[in-house]
């Protein structure tokens, strides 16, 4: 099945480069243009420049967002901003994090994943992938010919035989650490004893591998893959483009967090608020909740989580003035006979695949009008944006479990866009990939 390997990394020289926590950035994927800005601001050095460098209006196709990272990572390797180890490793990360009042840390390994096809099923989805985002990653790979930022993917250690060799090694100095920033840390170390490498890709060596977040660039590594082999006379299979860098998780490691992404609508008539308030009551038993005057995200969190974890609970903020609706559905047929029938049984009793197949027909208006839906993945966020009325109404889901992601993917099957978010993103910058 999933076959790892170390890889010489790349990554910043900490006599250069005091503290890692103003130079590591998040994934492309979560840079604003405002958060862009100030991560150019943070630091001369930040990854950013790299992993999602400025689209400027003058930019050709020799001279553009993607040429500026491939320019700028020369640049630093050739001034020793950036070092690559002399000795492939596997690295093992611990990254530090805040959420909900309480200290986490995620442990997840860094290495090079021999590249397979969807349909293997090596390498296995939970999510869809958007051409726009791949084509991006893609044009990244080709002018840096590097990985920049680790997907995350996620396995299970039955036996403890990871987590026990990653145990040892932690009672030695990282190779790299930083401060806190954020309310995140990290440690990082380097695995390059020949013993320790060879359990580690034993133990990984027999199950397949899930992808917790990055998609879009194990996509765009497939396709880097597949045209590097076209334009190459002689291909032995152990070249670097044959790998894409992951950070490995266990599904049972309590630093996994995932975080539900809440649909906030807006647009909608009276009249089409009217009607959804009709129609809701024939999918889901609704029940009206008076409001509490403080903490409305916690109450509205105990709702959620209470009960049987089996049940389809949502609760609907907006709808009804100083009222919360929860809604469990009445009847997982009714619903059945909205959503597309390619799909597998698990994926039609998600809350999640259940809000966007069944409720989004409920939210055309009598005049044909569409809402608008977006998502936060923050509650009280969310909850926020109601009461200040930039938002109608808020659907407000429970996460989604990682034994139902992994079931799903299992499955084969895909679900809904924005349905899970592995919290906090792994950063870019702590380690590089090189392909060439």
């Amino acid at each position: 099945m999933a076959e790892i390997h170390p890889f010489r990394g790349v990554h910043y020289n900490q006599r250069l480069v005091k503290d890692l926590a103003g130079v590591i950035c998040p994934p492309y994927d979560i840079i604003s243009p405002q958060l862009q800005q100030e991560l150019y601001q943070r630091n001369e050095y930040n990854f950013v420049r790299l992993e999602h460098n400025r689209e400027l209006p003058q930019d050709t196709t020799k001279d553009n967002k993607y040429t500026r990272s491939a320019a700028v990572l020369e640049r630093w390797l050739e001034q020793k901003v950036l070092v690559a180890d002399k000795t492939p490793a596997i690295y093992l990360h611990d990254h530090y994090f805040q959420h909900g009042g309480k200290e986490y840390r995620r442990r997840g390994i860094i290495a090079g994943v021999r590249l397979a096809a969807w349909e293997e099923k090596v390498v296995r989805p939970h999510e869809g992938t958007l051409a726009e985002h791949t084509s991006d990653r893609l044009s990244l790979l080709w002018v840096c010919q590097a990985n920049t930022s680790p997907i995350l993917a996620l396995f299970e250690d039955r036996e403890r035989q990871v987590s026990s060799l990653l145990a040892a090694k932690e009672k030695s100095p990282p190779l790299l650490s930083s401060s806190e920033f954020d309310g995140e840390r990290h440690n990082l170390w380097a695995i390059t004893e020949p013993e320790a490498i060879n359990q580690l890709c034993a133990s990984l060596s027999e199950q397949p591998l899930y992808i917790a977040d990055g998609h879009h660039r194990y996509e765009s590594a497939l396709t880097y893959q597949r045209e590097r082999r076209a334009s190459s006379s002689s291909v032995s299979g152990d070249e670097a483009f044959n790998f894409v860098m992951m950070e490995l998780v266990d599904f049972a490691d309590p630093g996994l967090v995932i975080l539900p992404a809440h649909r906030l609508v807006r647009g909608m008539s009276k009249e089409a608020l009217s009607e959804l308030a009709t129609r809701l009551n024939s999918f889901f038993e609704v029940e009206e909740l008076p409001i509490g005057k403080t903490d409305v995200w916690g109450q509205i969190d105990r709702l959620l989580s209470g009960g049987d974890s089996s049940e389809v609970r949502l609760v609907l903020l907006g709808l009804v003035e100083g009222r919360l609706l929860r809604l469990k559905l009445r009847d997982f047929s009714a619903a059945d006979q909205m959503m597309p029938h390619f799909h597998s049984e698990l994926y039609k009793r998600l809350d999640v695949d259940i809000v966007d197949n069944v409720i989004p027909r409920e939210l055309v208006g009598t005049g044909g009008e569409k809402s608008i839906i977006r998502y936060s993945y923050d509650g009280q966020d969310a909850v926020n944006r109601v009461f200040d009325q930039e938002y109608q109404l808020a659907f407000l889901l429970s996460p989604v479990r990682a034994e139902a992601v992994k079931a799903i993917a299992d499955a084969g099957d895909k679900m809904s866009r924005k349905a899970t978010y592995f919290y906090p993103k792994a950063p870019a910058g702590l380690v590089l990939h090189r392909l060439d």
